[in-house]
């Protein structure tokens, strides 16, 4: 199945730069997805390809995508549907005003890099700053810091600004562009 003809040529062509390829999407699931249950949060879901992805690769854990872009949430939520997926939710808003302790694992593709300047933008519906990208880092550091010993994390084209020094990489990809982690 090519996850790309379930969106219109709008999302279509934001892939290349904002939207996880298949193949990651499926090794960071089955990453992530250690055992059956667990909760994993893609922080800043875009069009939701990767919990979809993941949802059907590894669907034995539910995947929640938080996405400040409501129209964003609606292409990811009609995928959804399209795919018939009931191990995915996706949620409109700000990862700041979740509580991560709901969650198990974490998928990160840096959703933040939008916020420097020069960057490719999906769009300019949200606001942007530098400051705000070191927010988000800092504040997902905070939270990273509070989990426990063995939470996961995935990680593509990160700048690793945003991960506490006791997460530890135990598998890389893509150059060192994907990164798996864990909680030591």
């Amino acid at each position: 199945m090519n996850f790309n003809d379930l969106y219109p040529p709008v999302i279509q062509t934001l892939d290349h730069y904002h939207w996880t390829p298949v193949t990651i999407a499926r090794r960071a699931a089955q990453w992530l997805a250690c055992k059956a249950g667990v909760k994993v949060l893609d922080i800043g879901s875009g069009a939701g390809k990767f919990c979809l992805a993941a949802a059907r690769y590894m669907p034995l854990a539910h995947y929640y995508g938080i996405e400040q872009r409501g129209w964003l949430v609606d292409h990811a939520e009609a995928a959804r549907k399209k795919l018939e997926l009931s191990n995915v939710t996706f949620m409109h808003g700000n990862f700041t005003q979740l509580s991560l302790r709901e969650y198990d694992h974490f998928y990160f593709y840096n959703s933040f890099y939008e916020n420097l300047a020069g960057t490719n933008k999906i769009d300019d519906s949200i606001d942007y700053s530098s400051g705000l990208y070191d927010y988000y880092s800092w504040y997902l550091y905070r939270q990273l810091q509070q989990k426990p010993r063995g939470t996961r994390l995935c990680t593509l084209c990160s700048d690793e600004n945003e991960i506490p020094p006791d997460f530890q990489v135990v598998h890389s990809d893509m150059y060192d562009l994907f990164k798996c982690w864990e909680k030591i």
